[in-house]
């Protein structure tokens, strides 16, 4: 099990900077500032890192297209606002390891030609937000913030900035928005945040463990941490494992390891609780599609599935689903698939910012029809509706939030029909209904 974001976590005082630094943290500056930055973005982009957050899309292309306009400032922003249901790595790791994701927002700043960087926070983590801003103050004192980092000229103030808890601001220009003080609705795209982001400035933003993961890359080098992992999906990755099983909890993973062992081996999950039988599994957050046991443990093919972005969405969302953001969420044979898509599309419907009529509407349409047929009241022509509405959200909004909310649904339906219209059929039955063999 190698520990590259999570390593001497459980140390004494590495929340501090005097036990970051006694356990080799801020070398990975130091290395980097005798870089130059384009040294340092060729470099990222060697590792293969991904975007942690969900997207998956390679960081060292990102950065790359970050617009250099002449007597311009560019800014980094950290994307803290960690929203999705069943995802909680980031916050673990800013409150156990605040200075690792420090100095990679320095590293990143650097690379990027960034002055003034910001990580913006989920509003409820008041917890962790005090811890990043103590370690950022101790960054500061110990010169590794602020004028002349370290001699090298490079100057970077950092700032955290405290989002008001809105699911929409995990959306990059949404979060840019509140981060001007704006309603964090998303914005249409072109322009991309990389070309006029913050302030019409050019901005990069990245994951919590996006920009971590930057600090290993350097102290490594890309091409050696390009060997970790499998194929495309390189590095290390935290899982956010929770649900039916033994022990849940934020597991750090080389990419590719296989699923059934993720889930079973001692090593993480440690099994179904209560010697259960799995039922089903939503491998990436809320808005990833589920797949039931026989289709998460394997792939459509009969080949082991593997926790790697290629091997989680092989089969297409047909028989596959994502890695997303990692919120690893697992059911057992007696959970509800309808209880637990209603839960879901709820929590969509809250969240969504309602500036696009098929979420906005759409969104609350599903969540009604979740709760007729879960009253007792539904008809199999709703199951069909419930199809149908989902389709016409998918593809058709300014942001993601519309996929989110019609991924789990049209999942659901397509796995887990027979238990939709048990339902339907049997409304009697509904509190006992047997979901072992539905």
């Amino acid at each position: 099990m190698r520990q590259l974001l999570l390593e001497n976590i459980n140390v004494p005082g590495i929340n501090t900077l005097e036990g970051y630094r006694t356990h080799g943290g801020y070398k990975a500056l130091e290395k980097a500032l005798q870089l130059k930055p384009e040294e340092i973005v060729a470099d990222v982009q060697k590792s293969g890192l991904r975007g942690r957050g969900g997207a998956g899309f390679p960081t060292g292309m990102k950065w790359s297209f970050i617009a250099k306009p002449p007597g311009v400032p560019r800014h980094m922003v950290c994307n803290a606002d960690e929203s999705e249901p069943g995802t909680f790595k980031d916050r673990f790791l800013m409150q156990h390891k605040p200075h690792i994701l420090i100095e990679g927002m320095i590293i990143s700043s650097y690379a990027l030609g960034a002055n003034v960087s910001y990580i913006y926070i989920r509003g409820e983590m008041m917890f962790q937000f005090h811890i990043l801003q103590k370690a950022i103050d101790e960054a500061y004192a110990a010169g590794l913030l602020g004028k002349n980092i370290l001699g090298s000229g490079f100057d970077l103030d950092l700032y955290v900035h405290c989002g008001a808890g809105a699911y929409i601001c995990g959306e990059e220009t949404a979060l840019i928005e509140s981060l001007e003080g704006k309603r964090g609705n998303p914005r249409i795209k072109p322009p991309f945040p990389a070309v006029s982001g913050v302030w019409g400035r050019p901005t990069v933003v990245n994951n919590v463990e996006t920009i971590s993961a930057v600090v290993p890359v350097i102290n490594m080098g890309g091409e050696e941490y390009a060997k970790i992992g499998i194929g495309k999906s390189t590095g290390t990755k935290l899982i956010s494992a929770c649900g039916h099983i033994n022990r849940p909890g934020v597991y750090e993973i080389e990419l590719g390891l296989p699923v059934e062992e993720f889930i079973y081996s001692e090593n993480y999950c440690g099994g179904i609780r209560g010697g259960k039988k799995l039922k089903a599994v939503v491998a990436g957050g809320s808005s990833v599609p589920v797949l039931p046991a026989e289709l998460i443990l394997k792939t459509a093919k009969g080949e082991p599935r593997l926790m790697s972005y290629e091997s989680l969405s092989d089969g297409g969302f047909v028989t596959g689903t994502m890695l997303g953001s990692g919120g690893f969420i697992v059911m057992d044979e007696t959970t509800s698939i309808v209880k637990n898509l209603f839960n879901f599309t709820r929590f969509y419907h809250h969240e969504s910012c309602g500036q696009c009529s098929p979420c906005r509407e759409g969104t609350g349409w599903m969540e009604k029809i979740l709760h007729k047929i879960l009253d007792g009241r539904g008809k199999t022509t709703d199951i069909d509706l419930l199809w149908d509405i989902q389709g016409k959200i998918e593809g058709k909004t300014i942001c993601p939030l519309g996929e989110a909310a019609a991924w789990p649904v049209a999942a659901a339906i397509r796995h887990f029909r027979a238990e939709f219209e048990e339902y339907v059929n049997h409304p009697e039955k509904i509190k006992n209904v047997n979901y072992i063999n539905s």
